[in-house]
C-alpha cells in the first residue's frame, strides 16, 4: 500500500494509489459521519492526550485543546523536548507528535475507508511532507514522529513540490514543451509556500522556492473573529467561547464564494454581520505578504513570461487558505498571468505525495535544499567573528545516498569554537539574514591535550602557529537534513555532530 500524508496546520490529509488513481482516504467520526481529513488537533482528557475527532468532541465538553501544534515546528528553536503546555499540564513536542500520528495511523487501520486494506497491508510505503523552507529540526522531528509511530516513511517531499506533482497530473495538457514550468502558490492553514517548478513528462525540478513559516488560514480566521467581537460590542472572551469562535469563523470563511456579500457569526450568542469588504480590506496586509514572499519567483522568470503565460503554464493555487476568493483576485492584479486552482485544494499536496509514493507513476523531483548552512567562527584569537557559508541554499538534494561537502585547512587556535545556523539568505556582505534557525553550538579541541575533555567552555582561545590539518565534513541526505563531522587529522580524534545525535 503507497500513502501520502500531508500533516497540517488544521487537518491532516491521507492519499493513497489505487491503479493510477489516487483518491483521498475518508475518516468516520464517533457519530460514523465521514470527513475527508483527520483533524490535527490534540486535547488533555482526565490526564491524558487524545487526538483528531476525539479531541475535538473532548473540547466541546471542555477540555483543554491544542490547536495548530505544527506550528510549534516551525520555531527556529524547536527540539524534540520543547515543552507543550496543554491546559494545566506540559508535555514534550515529540511525545505530542508522536501521539498524534499514532492516533492517526490507530485511525486509518479501524475507521477509514481503507481500513481493511491498510490492516491487511504486510507495509505502508508512506510519503509526508514538510514547507519547503522548513529547517532542519523540522524536517528531523516530523521524521522521527512519523517513524515512531510505526509509519515506514519512504520520502520526505516539500509540500509545493508534491502538489507540484498533481498539477501535472491532473492538469497535464497545461504543460508544453515551451510552457513547462508551473508557479505553486500554497497557502495552507498556518504556513505559506511558493515553489517554481519545471516539467519535462513524468520529471519535475524545483527551480526556487520561499515561503513564510507563520501566514497562512489560522491567521485570516483571527482577523474574521477580531470584527466579529468588534461587530458585537464585545472586549473579550474566555478561553471556550474564542475557540468557538474561531471554529464559527473558519467555517464562516470557508463558504465564502466570489458572490458572497455578508459573513454571520455568532458571539457568545449574539448573531453579527461582517461585510465581506471589510473582511477583505482588513485580510488584504495577509495576502500582500504571501504575494511579497513570492515576487522573486516571479521576478526570476524569463522576460518573454508575459500576461498570456509565456514559460508558465500557470500560477497554481493549493492549500486550504488559497479557497479565499480574495486570493486569485490579489494574484490576478499583482502578477496578471493565468490562475489555476486545484479542484482539491486542499488535498493536492497529500494526492502529490501519493503519486510519489507510488513506484508506478514513474514521477522524479529533483529538489533542493532552500536553507543555506553556515557557521560563525571564532577569528583573531577569539577577537572576532566572521561567518562561513558553507551549503548554499540552492544546493541540489541528492536522489539516493548522500551528499559531501568536505572542507581541510590548518588550525589557527587551539579550541575551534563554532555555531552551527541554517539560515534563509544572505545579505551582500555575506552574512546571514532572514530566518535563522541555531543548528549546534561546538566547541572543538585542535590541542591533543585537550582531546576527550568535553568541557571546553572554561579554556582561553589562543592563537597557534602549529596547529593540525582540520577537516570538516558535511553530509545532506535526500531530506534535507544535514550532519557535520570534524577530524584532527593528526591524531585522528572526530566528532559528529547532527539532528538526533
Amino acid at each position: 500500500m503507497q500513502l501520502g500524508v500531508d500533516f497540517g496546520t488544521t487537518r491532516t490529509i491521507v492519499a493513497h494509489a489505487d491503479r493510477g488513481n489516487y483518491p483521498i482516504v475518508t475518516f468516520s467520526d464517533a457519530d460514523g459521519d465521514a470527513h475527508e481529513f483527520f483533524p490535527s488537533l490534540v486535547a488533555l482528557r482526565d490526564d491524558q492526550l487524545v487526538y483528531g475527532f476525539e479531541a475535538l468532541a473532548s473540547a466541546r465538553r471542555g477540555a483543554p485543546l491544542l490547536r495548530s501544534v505544527k506550528r510549534l515546528l516551525g520555531e527556529p528553536s524547536a527540539t524534540a523536548d520543547t515543552p507543550v503546555r496543554i491546559g494545566p499540564a506540559t508535555f514534550p513536542l515529540l511525545t505530542v507528535l508522536t501521539g498524534f500520528l499514532g492516533a492517526l495511523r490507530t485511525a486509518l487501520g479501524s475507521a477509514s475507508n481503507i481500513a481493511a486494506e491498510f490492516r491487511a497491508a504486510k507495509a505502508a510505503r508512506t510519503v509526508v511532507s514538510v514547507p519547503a523552507h522548513a529547517h532542519g529540526a523540522q524536517r528531523f522531528l516530523t521524521l522521527e514522529a512519523f517513524r515512531q509511530a510505526g509509519f515506514t516513511v519512504s520520502g520526505l517531499v516539500n509540500e509545493p513540490s508534491a502538489a507540484g506533482f498533481e498539477y501535472s497530473h491532473r492538469q497535464g495538457r497545461t504543460l508544453t514543451s515551451r510552457r513547462n514550468q508551473v508557479l505553486v502558490y500554497d497557502l495552507g492553514g498556518g504556513t505559506f509556500d511558493a515553489s517554481l517548478v519545471e516539467v519535462a513528462g513524468t520529471r519535475h525540478e524545483v527551480v526556487g522556492s520561499v515561503g513564510v513559516n507563520r501566514l497562512g488560514g489560522d491567521d485570516f480566521d483571527q482577523v474574521l473573529a477580531g470584527l466579529a467581537l468588534e461587530a458585537a460590542g464585545a472586549t473579550g472572551l474566555d478561553e471556550a467561547a474564542r475557540r468557538q469562535l474561531l471554529d464559527e469563523c473558519r467555517e464562516a470563511k470557508e463558504r465564502l464564494s466570489p458572490q458572497s456579500k455578508r459573513i454571520t457569526v455568532e458571539v457568545s450568542g449574539q448573531a453579527v454581520t461582517v461585510p465581506v469588504e471589510g473582511f477583505y480590506e482588513a485580510a488584504r496586509p495577509l495576502v500582500h505578504a504571501s504575494l511579497d514572499a513570492m515576487a522573486p519567483l516571479v521576478a526570476a522568470l524569463p522576460d518573454e513570461v508575459d500576461t498570456i503565460g509565456g514559460q508558465v503554464a500557470g500560477i497554481y493555487l493549493v492549500g486550504g487558505g488559497s479557497g479565499l476568493p480574495l486570493v486569485p483576485r490579489l494574484l490576478r492584479e499583482r502578477f496578471g498571468r493565468r490562475v489555476h486552482r486545484s479542484p482539491y485544494p486542499a488535498a493536492s499536496t497529500a494526492i502529490g505525495l501519493a503519486i510519489a509514493a507510488d513506484p508506478a507513476s514513474g514521477y522524479s523531483l529533483s529538489d533542493r535544499l532552500w536553507r543555506g548552512f553556515g557557521v560563525f567562527r571564532e577569528l583573531d584569537g577569539g577577537r572576532a567573528v566572521g561567518f562561513d557559508q558553507l551549503v548554499d541554499r540552492d544546493t541540489m538534494l541528492p536522489a539516493h545516498g548522500e551528499l559531501t561537502v568536505t572542507r581541510r585547512y590548518r588550525a589557527v587556535h587551539n579550541v575551534g569554537w563554532y555555531r552551527f545556523v541554517e539560515y534563509a539568505d544572505v545579505a551582500p556582505d555575506g552574512e546571514p539574514r532572514g530566518d535563522l534557525a541555531p543548528f549546534a553550538e561546538v566547541r572543538f579541541p585542535f590541542d591533543p591535550s585537550l582531546q576527550g575533555r568535553y568541557v571546553l567552555d572554561a579554556v582561553p582561545v589562543e592563537r597557534w602557529d602549529h596547529g593540525p590539518i582540520v577537516e570538516e565534513s558535511y553530509r545532506i541526505d535526500p531530506h534535507g537534513i544535514v550532519s557535520a563531522r570534524i577530524t584532527d587529522t593528526a591524531t585522528g580524534y572526530s566528532q559528529v555532530y547532527g539532528l538526533g545525535n
